[in-house]
């Protein structure tokens, strides 16, 4: 109409999209491309797709479940007792050591990781069940404190709440500086060695499957005409494709005719030293860990003499102070439900990585003349001998 300028200007419709978007989607070149770093990309690229990142976590969830456990208090250790019962029979599809399995493989993942109980209200738990933390989030309350968790699968959300009588869920975390409700695992500290040693490993497929067409350009140099014609560049493409590419042609030598020249671009692989570079990637990932190289099959360690030393160390830095928190934890959580407070300890008598150590310390003990048999007993992490 004649006379639209003069009507109030209408506002714009607000867009919630970055005005960066379009440059960060297209000016990737000379910046590095992280993988993301939450729990879901972690687990499918730290660990389903990684190798090193795999053996790191199943060995070192395997190692802590096959600790052997003992149930104690200030005066005995018990051989038979309720808590005992619950933990080598958590569940019906599960076992003492699939549970804690499971459950040191979330921790390792994630930082996180969950324990329900599932129990009338006020007594011990008749099941436990490890529950992904991926899923879980916490509820924090005006204080800060935890008042419930949800547990939220394809849409549905369940809340576990947190009440004085105690919590179904148990939740075990890893220490994180920068978080008050979350762990920080060994995964996302080795997050970047893990996108080093995948991007390693696929650039050496990409260079299988291009075994015989090294990086360079084809130069036309014939004589009276500037270029190709279209058929001479559709066989030259057909020839490539057909003969000059994939692992069957490496190696296969190149024929060029009617003036063509190959000129070579690019770094050769003794260039790049993508093997250091992915070797090394894989000694910062089991470094994260707390895993020994040698233990992983790595070239190039020289840490420990053999690999009994290096085992022994492997338990005693990594493993036992991994079991040390989870039981504690969930010493602490059963007792909520307990009568009788009791502890849940690592049985080291029947480690075998530690047999060496063990036997040493029992020679010495034993033949402390100066030590009471209670101090003995002490010193070895038994109770005293009952009357």
């Amino acid at each position: 109409m004649m006379f639209d300028f003069l009507k109030k200007p209408q506002p714009v419709e607000e867009v919630k999209a970055s005005k960066a978007g379009p440059v960060i989607a297209y000016a990737t070149s000379g910046r590095v491309a992280w993988s993301p770093r939450d729990t879901s990309s972690l687990i499918r690229h730290a660990f389903q797709g990684n190798p090193v990142g795999f053996r790191s976590v199943k060995l070192i969830a395997e190692a802590a479940a096959s600790v052997p456990l003992t149930v104690r208090d200030a005066a005995c250790r018990y051989e038979l007792h309720p808590v005992l019962d619950l933990l080598a029979r958590p569940n019906g599809g599960q076992g003492r050591a699939a549970l804690f399995e499971g459950l040191y493989t979330q921790l390792l993942l994630s930082g996180d990781g969950y324990l329900e109980g599932v129990a009338a209200e006020g007594t011990l738990p008749l099941e436990l069940h490890v529950l992904r933390s991926d899923r879980m989030s916490v509820v924090p309350g005006a204080d800060g404190w935890p008042v419930a968790y949800e547990y939220a699968v394809g849409g549905r959300k369940h809340r576990f709440s947190v009440t004085e009588a105690g919590s179904p869920i148990c939740h075990v975390k890893a220490y994180h500086p920068g978080d008050d409700h979350y762990g920080l695992s060994p995964m996302q500290a080795a997050a970047r060695a893990v996108d080093v040693h995948n991007a390693a490993s696929a650039w050496s497929k990409a260079l299988l499957d291009n075994a015989a067409r090294p990086s360079g350009a084809i130069v036309f140099k014939g004589e009276g005409q500037s270029t190709l014609t279209n058929e001479q560049y559709d066989r030259l493409v057909a020839e490539m494709e057909a003969h000059h590419q994939g692992a069957r042609n490496a190696g296969r030598p190149m024929l060029l005719e009617g003036g063509l020249d190959w000129r070579p671009m690019g770094f050769s692989p003794s260039d790049m030293e993508f093997q250091k570079t992915k070797e090394a990637a894989a000694r910062e990932i089991a470094l994260a860990f707390g895993v020994p190289p040698m233990l992983l099959g790595l070239p190039g360690d020289a840490t420990y003499a053999n690999y009994q030393e290096a085992n022994r160390a492997f338990y005693r830095l990594t493993v036992l102070p991994l079991v040390d928190r989870v039981l504690g934890a969930v010493t602490n959580w059963l007792n909520g439900f307990a009568d009788a407070p009791v502890e849940i300890a690592a049985d080291l008598d029947r480690v075998p990585a530690l047999g060496v150590e063990r036997e040493a310390l029992w020679r010495r003990v034993t033949s402390a003349e100066f030590l009471t048999e209670d101090e003995k007993r002490a010193l070895l992490g038994l109770p005293k001998a009952q009357e």
